[in-house]
């Protein structure tokens, strides 16, 4: 019975198109399911080819599995990972939001497609993935998301209840370890990561911390954490674009406002004034409309800091300063501060701040714009520079 449709298929092909309209049905059940077989078993191939970390056969096994089964959300997460582990970032995050749209509890793929948007630089977008699947994400993936995110605070509301229960493992307490690492609370994060680590491992563990808490590129912590590396991504085959069935249910809203661009702050200098000569009436013009510019929004105070580097010691960085100032003129509303890494060390964590958190994320995103390294993090004992922070003369 099993080679009916065969045998009725190549009728069909002999004796022309009478045929057609009874072995159809047949013919197309088959074909539905020699498909489905195909595409679990590229599938599994693309699922051994992640084991092996061997990305990039992962990624065209996964593809021909989604080619085959398009509705099928599980493919199309599974394609989504390969994606990410092969550093395609924009393809991953594709590939997760088909999922989602075939599957709106998919918490899985939501958790990935956070991740690929922290990579392409979305932060309030992978927040706002987060927090509408919330109940679905287990708290350390979450929290440690949220950091990779940008926020700090929420990551350790999350994390610290997590790590107290007795459940707790040591991702969790690594995961939070990190956290209070990006927020430069360097004590309690060395106390927490050596509670699972042998005591030679904790200051390795720290230093390559402190590389990630000064990230070059969105990508970066992320890539550091996963041990992958980002590369050219041409996006995803035209031919796996989804077309979501009827049947499916609206997809759960993840994407947040673009971040508005960065606004400078500087208050212009108020102009000398001028002494007036008597000049005859003849001569005096009408003098024009003065056009006055809007005053920027002042800064807000609170308790967030735009931390700029890391120097051997706070002399060197005053250089460093100098070098920001440079880059963002802006940041010179506000008074430069520091920290002592820690008492063993001389190095000088160079920081501004001293606001909300919104408006030291504004200053942050102004200085990466303008290529610099920074990352916004709660006050971890800040003060004010030894140095003299006086007037600045323009350069002639």
């Amino acid at each position: 019975m099993r080679r009916l449709p065969l045998i009725a298929a190549l009728s069909l092909a002999l004796f022309g198109a009478g045929l057609a309209e009874m072995v159809a049905p047949a013919a197309a059940t088959s074909e539905a399911g020699v498909r489905a077989a195909d595409a679990a078993r590229h599938a599994e191939r693309a699922r051994q080819a992640l084991g092996k970390r061997r990305w990039d056969r992962a990624v065209r096994e996964s593809e021909v599995a989604v080619a085959d089964r398009p509705a099928d959300g599980g493919y199309r997460r599974l394609l989504g990972v390969a994606y990410l582990r092969a550093g395609r970032f924009a393809s991953a995050a594709r590939a997760f939001e088909d999922a989602l749209t075939l599957r709106g509890d998919d918490h899985a793929a939501a958790l990935n497609l956070a991740l690929a948007q922290v990579a392409l630089g979305r932060w309030d977008r992978a927040r706002a993935t987060l927090a509408a699947h919330v109940e679905g994400i287990a708290p350390a993936d979450r929290g440690l998301a949220l950091a990779l995110a940008g926020d700090l605070p929420g990551a350790l509301q999350v994390l610290m209840p997590a790590a107290r229960t007795p459940e707790a493992d040591a991702k969790t307490r690594q995961n939070l370890a990190f956290t209070l690492a990006l927020a430069g609370q360097w004590p309690q994060a060395r106390a927490l990561a050596a509670y699972d680590l042998p005591a030679d491992a904790v200051d390795r563990r720290l230093a390559s911390w402190a590389a990630l808490a000064q990230p070059r590129a969105a990508s970066d912590q992320l890539a550091a954490l996963l041990g992958i590396t980002p590369a050219s991504d041409p996006g995803v085959p035209v031919a796996l674009a989804l077309v979501a069935p009827a049947a499916v249910a609206a997809p759960v809203a993840v994407a947040a406002p673009v971040p508005p661009a960065f606004v400078s702050q500087i208050v212009p200098p108020a102009a000398p004034p001028l002494v007036s000569r008597p000049v005859p009436a003849a001569a005096v013009a009408p003098a024009p409309t003065p056009v006055v510019a809007p005053r920027p929004r002042p800064l807000s105070p609170g308790s967030y800091f735009i931390q700029l580097g890391a120097y051997e010691n706070a002399a060197v960085a005053r250089d460093g300063w100098r070098g920001a100032l440079r880059r963002l003129p802006a940041l010179g509303r506000l008074r430069p501060t520091g920290i002592v890494a820690d008492r063993s060390s001389s190095l000088y964590r160079l920081s501004v701040g001293g606001v909300t958190r919104g408006d030291a994320i504004q200053l942050c995103r102004g200085y990466r714009a303008r290529g610099g390294r920074c990352f916004v993090r709660l006050a971890a004992g800040d003060r004010p520079v030894p140095w003299r922070t006086g007037p600045r003369l323009a350069a002639k």
